[in-house]
C-alpha cells in the first residue's frame, strides 16, 4: 500500500466530525438517504415480531424471525462481497434497495388484504436479509471512493449514529404506528422511506471495481478468503470483534438478571437492552477526537479491552443503574472499536478486495453476537448468570491479550501508511 499523506492539523472536536458531510454531496446524500431507511427498517422490522406473535401467540416462532435473518446473512454475505467487486457497485446497491423497497410495499399490501400467514413473513424477512447482504458490501465499499482517507475515521462514526439512533428511535416509532394505524402503516412507511436510499445512489457515479492491478474479471470468495489469510491486521480486526461478541456478550441473560438481580420485570429488560444502545449513540456523537489517532489497532485493542472490562464489572454490580452506567461504556467502547476497525478495513484493503472483505464483516458482525448469546446461556445454565458475564468479560480481555502477542504489528499499525 502507498503511504497516505498525514492530514492537516485540525483544531480539537468534542462533537462528531461532519466535515465528510460538508465536503462530498455524495456521501452527504448517502448518509442522509441511509439514515432515513434505516429509521424505515428499524420499523418494520418490530412490526413483523409483533405481527407474527399476533398470529402465533408464540415466542417461539418470534425468535424464528431472528434465524430467519441470520442465516441467508451469513450465507449471501460472503458472496455479496464477491459481486460486489464484480460488477458496478452503485447499480448493485440501487438495485437491491429497490428490491428492499418492494419486500416492505409487498408487506404493506399483504396486511391491507388481510392476508396474515406467517409462513409469508418469514420467507419476506429471508429476502429482506439477502437484500441487506447486497447492499452492505457495496455500500461500504463506495465509501473509501467517495471521501479521502483521513475522513474515514469520521464518516464511519457518522455511520455508527445512524445505525443506533434507528436502533432507538425506530422500534419505538414502529410500536406506535402500528398501535395508532396497523401493520400495513408502518410497512409502507418503510417502503416510501427507502426513496432516500434509492436517490442517493442514483446520483452516485459509476463505482466500478478497480482493476488496474491485473486482478481477473469475476471476483471469487476464495480468493478473498486467501487475501485474508496473508493480511494479520485486518484479521486481528475480526478476531478482536469476536472476542468481544462471542466471550462477553450478556445480552441473552438479561431476562434472567432482570428480575434475579434488580427484582424488576419486562421493563427492566428494555432498560437492559436500550443501555448499550445509548453508550453506542454517545460515542458516536462525541467522536471528534478519533480523526487525531493514528495507531488504530491500539486503539481497537484498548477499546474491546474497555468492552470486556465493562462486562465483567456489570456482572458484578446488583444496582440497576451502577449496572446501566457499565453496559453504556460498553457500548460507547464497542462504537469506538467499530471506527477503528471499519476505517482500517477500508484503508488497507485495496479496492478489488473490499466488497469480499466487507462480507466477511457482514458475516462477522451478524453471526458473533448469536454464537455469543448461545455461549452466555449454557455458560449461565452450567454455574450461574454472574459467573456467565464476569468470566466472559474477563475471558474476552485474556483472549484478547493472547491475539496482540500473537500478532504485535497490530498495535503498531499506523493509519498515516495503512498496511493490511
Amino acid at each position: 500500500m502507498t503511504r497516505t499523506t498525514a492530514p492537516a492539523p485540525t483544531r480539537r472536536r468534542i462533537f462528531a466530525d461532519i466535515t465528510p458531510l460538508r465536503t462530498s454531496p455524495d456521501y452527504r446524500r448517502l448518509w442522509i438517504g441511509g439514515t432515513i431507511s434505516w429509521l424505515g427498517q428499524a420499523m418494520t422490522a418490530l412490526a413483523i415480531s409483533l405481527q407474527v406473535y399476533d398470529i402465533t401467540r408464540s415466542s417461539f416462532s418470534v425468535g424464528l424471525v431472528g434465524l430467519f435473518t441470520l442465516v441467508p446473512l451469513i450465507a449471501f454475505g460472503l458472496y455479496g462481497g464477491a459481486i460486489a467487486d464484480t460488477v458496478d457497485r452503485r447499480k448493485l446497491g440501487l438495485h437491491s434497495s429497490l428490491a428492499a423497497a418492494g419486500l416492505s410495499a409487498a408487506l404493506a399490501a399483504a396486511a391491507l388484504l388481510d392476508y396474515h400467514r406467517v409462513w409469508f413473513l418469514y420467507g419476506v424477512v429471508a429476502l429482506q436479509a439477502v437484500c441487506g447482504a447486497l447492499t452492505g458490501p457495496a455500500r461500504s465499499a463506495m465509501i473509501p471512493r467517495l471521501l479521502p482517507a483521513d475522513q474515514l475515521p469520521a464518516a464511519n462514526a457518522l455511520n455508527s449514529v445512524t445505525m443506533t439512533s434507528g436502533m432507538m428511535a425506530g422500534p419505538m416509532l414502529g410500536g406506535l404506528i402500528v398501535g395508532w394505524w396497523g401493520y400495513q402503516a408502518a410497512y409502507l412507511i418503510d417502503a416510501v422511506t427507502f426513496g432516500a436510499a434509492l436517490y442517493a445512489m442514483w446520483r452516485l457515479p459509476s463505482m466500478k471495481p478497480d482493476r488496474e492491478s491485473g486482478a481477473r474479471g469475476r471476483a471469487s470468495v476464495v480468493d478473498g478468503l486467501r487475501f485474508l489469510g496473508t493480511r494479520p491486521n485486518i484479521r486481528m480486526t475480526f478476531f478482536s470483534d469476536l472476542a468481544a461478541m462471542v466471550l462477553a456478550h450478556p445480552r441473552a441473560l438479561f431476562p434472567a438478571i432482570a428480575g434475579l438481580w434488580f427484582g424488576g420485570d419486562a421493563k427492566t429488560v428494555g432498560l437492559l437492552a436500550a443501555a448499550p444502545a445509548v453508550g453506542a449513540l454517545l460515542g458516536g456523537l462525541f467522536s471528534g477526537w478519533q480523526g487525531r489517532i493514528r495507531r488504530h489497532g491500539l486503539a481497537i485493542l484498548l477499546a474491546v479491552a474497555a468492552w470486556g472490562l465493562a462486562i465483567a464489572v456489570f456482572g458484578l454490580t446488583r444496582n440497576l443503574w451502577l449496572g446501566l452506567l457499565f453496559l453504556a461504556v460498553a457500548g460507547c467502547a464497542d462504537t469506538i472499536s467499530m471506527v477503528f476497525r471499519t476505517t482500517m478495513l477500508q484503508a488497507a484493503t485495496p479496492d478489488e478486495m473490499r466488497g469480499r472483505l466487507q462480507g466477511v464483516f457482514i458475516v462477522v458482525v451478524a453471526g458473533g453476537p448469536r454464537l455469543g448469546d448461545f455461549l452466555a446461556g449454557t455458560a449461565a445454565e452450567l454455574t450461574s448468570p454472574a459467573v456467565a458475564i464476569t468470566g466472559g468479560g474477563l475471558a474476552c480481555v485474556l483472549v484478547l491479550g493472547l491475539l496482540a502477542l500473537r500478532w504485535r504489528g497490530f498495535a503498531r499499525y499506523d493509519a498515516y501508511a495503512p498496511q493490511a
